[in-house]
C-alpha cells in the first residue's frame, strides 16, 4: 500500500497514553494523553507528562484535560494541538516535513468518531491516513498468529476501552468494546474512598493505588499503602492506609463487567473457533493486562487458560510497526485518506 511507502509514521491514540512510531526506529514517544491550558490566555501551557504533573495541582487559571474519553476524541481541539506536537516530535530528524501517518482507532467507533480521527491526523500535519482497529493491532504486535486459520482471542484492556476480539485467517471474526476499562477502575477506587474513609483523592493519586496493590482475585494480596486526600468533614489533609483487599472490593463492579464481555464474546464465537480459543487460550494487553490477579479470575469464570502478553503496554504500538514493515498484512488498514 502507497501509504507504507516513503516516511509514515504510527499514532496509538489512547485514551490514557499516547504512543508514537516508526518502522526503522520503534517507539519514539510514549506520553499521556493530557493537556493544560490558560483559560484566560486561551493557550496550551503543556503537553504529556509535563501536563499530567499538574493534574489536582493548578492555579484557578489553568485546567488540565485529557482530551480523550471511552477511547474516542472528546475535544477535537485539543487533541489536535496534542497530535501537532508528537507529529512534530516524531518528525524533528527526517527529512520528509508532512508524514504518512497510521493510527489506531477503538472498535466499533462511529462514522462520526472515524471522521473526528481522520480530520486530526490530517489537520496535525499528516499528508495521507490510514486507519487500523485496536484489537488487530494488539493481536499483531502480542504475535499470535493472526494470518492462519486458528481461532485466537485477544483482549486489549486501555484507560477507556476494554477490547476483544477473535482473530482468525487475517480477520476479525468476533469482536466486542466495552467503555469501562482502566479509568473506571480508578473511579471505583476514588468512591471507595470517598464512602468509606470520607476522604477525597485525585485521579492520579487512585491511578497509583491501583497500580500498587489493585488486584482483581483473593489469591493476590499486595499488602497496603498510605493514601493522602483531603478529609470531607473537616476539610484538613487526612492520611490512612488502605489494603490490597479492599481495592479488590472497590473494583469488583467494573471487572466483573471487563470479565462478562469475555464470556459474552466466546458464547457468540462459532464452534470451532471456540474449541480452538479452549485449547489456545486468550490474550491478555493493554496497560490493564497488568492487574493483579486478572488472568486469574478470567479464567475461572471461562474456562480459558489465560497469558499475558509479553509487552501488554506496547502489544497496539508494536502491531502497527509490523504492519509498516512487512507486506504480510493485508486488509488490516481501512480507508487510506490523502490530504
Amino acid at each position: 500500500m502507497a501509504l507504507l511507502h516513503g516516511s509514515s509514521i504510527g499514532i496509538d491514540l489512547g485514551t490514557a497514553n499516547t504512543l508514537v512510531c516508526t518502522k526503522d526506529k520503534g517507539i519514539i514517544i510514549r506520553e499521556p494523553s493530557v493537556v493544560a491550558y490558560d483559560n484566560k490566555n486561551d493557550r496550551i501551557i503543556s503537553i504529556g507528562s509535563e501536563a499530567r504533573t499538574l493534574m489536582g495541582k493548578t492555579p484557578a487559571n489553568i485546567t488540565v484535560v485529557r482530551p480523550l474519553r471511552d477511547g474516542v476524541i472528546a475535544d477535537f481541539e485539543l487533541t489536535l494541538a496534542m497530535l501537532k506536537v508528537f507529529v512534530k516530535k516524531a518528525m524533528r530528524n527526517s527529512l520528509f516535513a508532512r508524514p504518512k501517518v497510521i493510527v489506531c482507532i477503538t472498535y466499533g467507533v462511529t462514522e462520526v468518531e472515524h471522521r473526528a480521527v481522520e480530520n486530526a491526523a490530517i489537520d496535525a500535519g499528516a499528508s495521507g491516513v490510514a486507519l487500523i482497529e485496536e484489537p488487530v493491532a494488539a493481536a499483531i504486535g502480542a504475535g499470535l498468529p493472526f494470518r492462519q486459520p486458528v481461532g485466537n482471542m485477544v483482549v486489549d484492556i486501555g484507560g477507556g476501552t476494554t477490547e476483544v476480539a477473535v482473530v482468525t485467517a487475517g480477520g476479525v471474526a468476533i469482536s466486542n468494546s466495552l467503555r469501562i476499562a482502566g479509568d473506571e477502575l480508578n473511579e471505583a477506587i476514588s468512591d471507595y474512598v470517598r464512602k468509606k474513609f470520607n476522604v477525597i483523592i485525585g485521579e492520579v493519586t487512585a491511578e497509583d493505588i491501583k497500580k500498587q496493590i489493585g488486584s482483581a482475585h483473593p489469591s493476590t494480596d499486595l499488602g497496603m499503602v498510605e493514601v493522602r486526600g483531603r478529609n470531607l468533614m473537616t476539610g484538613l489533609p487526612a492520611v490512612f492506609n488502605i489494603y490490597s483487599q479492599e481495592i479488590r472490593e472497590a473494583i469488583a463492579e467494573p471487572v466483573s463487567q471487563m470479565v462478562e464481555i469475555i464470556r459474552s464474546t466466546l458464547e457468540n464465537t462459532p464452534p470451532e473457533l471456540c474449541a480452538d480459543i479452549y485449547e489456545n487460550g486468550l490474550t491478555l494487553t493493554g496497560g490493564g493486562a497488568m492487574l493483579a490477579g486478572l488472568g486469574t479470575l478470567v479464567n475461572e469464570r471461562t474456562g480459558v487458560p489465560v497469558f499475558v502478553a509479553k509487552r501488554p503496554l506496547d502489544c497496539v504500538a508494536d502491531g502497527i510497526i509490523k504492519v509498516m514493515s512487512t507486506p504480510a498484512f493485508p486488509g488490516v488498514l481501512q480507508e487510506v485518506r490523502h490530504r
